[in-house]
């Protein structure tokens, strides 16, 4: 099984390094070819000028990839309350599942309220003289990256509240397609709130709009919500990041290689945090055979890594993330169903005992069908009925070209 697993991962790196070599014209738009929301303050000083405003927003909300958004307002004269910040806080350091506490910020002497700390759901008290909330983030179109999750709760509150929302959209550099199963009812949390699939294929505006619309804050509650859209981008176009989204997606690779790999945060195997190739590796150290050695440690961004200490042996898939990934327009569960042949046994069951990987996954079916040996085909196929119903409902809130 090891000389048979290493080298299929062999034959996808030679596949890799041709694509790469075959793509290299591809090209990727950045902040310098397209122009966020965030940029476009003549669409949005109206609603926001002679207002009490609270931001919600991290170290991406930046302007022309510099000048933070609460700076920018500030010097624009709008009336900045308080700053929310989401998972991994406002200057985007904090450890994945860290809660962060309220502080301040040294700079503006802004308070800053933490939607990842003791609640997740701004209070009536942070909201009670406030008239506008505006939101900024940058989102890697993945169902159980959290600042979609941060957004719903922001979104119930200022409907309960009757105060305007403002979404300064972004592009979604997995915004080029849609796989994945769909969230189930009962798997249903913070890492997956909506009935989507893993991969949803929008900006984190048009994610906002559904959410308005179909009803999903509950209790037949809406927001007042503007969308603030970006211009020469569509859903064809790859996108690359100029800023870290979050700790531990440094670059491209890790950022397409995202939907595919972080689905092991619910297994024995280890994607690399704690380590300088966080999502563009996995490995174990009961893997036998790979292409790498590494050994997680204690760093910012992943203070205790999975595996902290213990030399994994696994694969290098950096080349992989930044070639196939954007040809092909899909998850990859390649690496998950031979990982789980490899790996699993009865000293070392792969998956973790407190049901993350269902969370994760949206569903338990996913876990049953790799435990049970169905192939990827096999899989895949039975997500079509749901893909199907789902891009029937996204097609309603898209605001930029979609792919073919």
């Amino acid at each position: 099984m090891c000389f048979k697993v290493f080298n299929i991962f062999f034959a996808f790196a030679l596949l890799s390094q041709s694509i790469s070599a075959q793509d290299s014209t591809v090209f990727f738009k950045t902040n310098a070819t397209v122009i966020n929301g965030a940029e476009r303050f003549n669409e949005y000083e109206n609603i926001l000028r002679e207002e009490n405003v609270a931001i919600v927003a991290n170290q991406s909300s930046v302007i022309n990839e510099s000048l933070h958004l609460v700076d920018f307002l500030l010097e624009k004269d709008i009336n900045i309350l308080r700053v929310f910040s989401p998972e991994h806080g406002f200057r985007g350091k904090a450890d994945a599942g860290a809660h962060i506490k309220d502080q301040r910020d040294a700079k503006t002497g802004l308070k800053l309220i933490s939607l990842y700390g003791k609640s997740k759901k701004p209070s009536y008290d942070h909201l009670a003289d406030v008239n506008v909330v505006v939101l900024d983030l940058q989102d890697v179109g993945v169902r159980f990256y959290t600042y979609i999750s941060t957004m719903h709760y922001v979104m119930i509150a200022c409907a309960e509240m009757k105060i305007k929302v403002v979404v300064l959209d972004r592009p979604n550099p997995n915004g080029f397609y849609v796989d994945g199963p769909i969230l189930e009812p009962d798997f249903q949390s913070f890492v997956g709130m909506h009935r989507v699939p893993l991969v949803h294929g929008m900006t984190i505006g048009e994610y906002a709009k559904m959410i308005n619309e179909e009803g999903w804050l509950g209790n037949g509650v809406k927001c007042d919500l503007t969308v603030i859209p970006c211009l020469n981008y569509d859903h064809n176009d790859y996108y690359k990041l100029s800023i870290k989204p979050s700790p531990n997606l440094p670059n491209s690779a890790s950022v397409f290689l995202y939907p595919s790999l972080a689905l092991f945060e619910g297994t024995v195997v280890s994607v690399g945090r704690g380590t300088e190739t966080p999502f563009q590796i996995i490995g174990h150290p009961n893997l036998k055979d790979g292409d790498l050695e590494f050994t997680p440690t204690s760093r910012p961004g992943a203070k205790s890594p999975k595996l902290i200490s213990q030399k994994c042996t696994g694969y290098h898939l950096k080349s992989f993330g930044e070639s196939i990934l954007p040809v092909r327009k899909q998850l990859y569960l390649f690496w998950l169903l031979n990982m789980y042949k490899e790996i699993n046994s009865e000293e070392t069951p792969f998956f973790l005992e407190n049901g993350f990987f269902d969370l994760l996954a949206g569903t338990d079916k996913l876990r049953m069908q790799i435990e049970s040996g169905l192939k990827e085909d096999e899989i895949r196929e039975s997500w079509q009925e749901g893909l199907v119903e789902f891009k029937k409902i996204r097609k309603k809130y898209l605001l930029y070209s979609d792919f073919e």
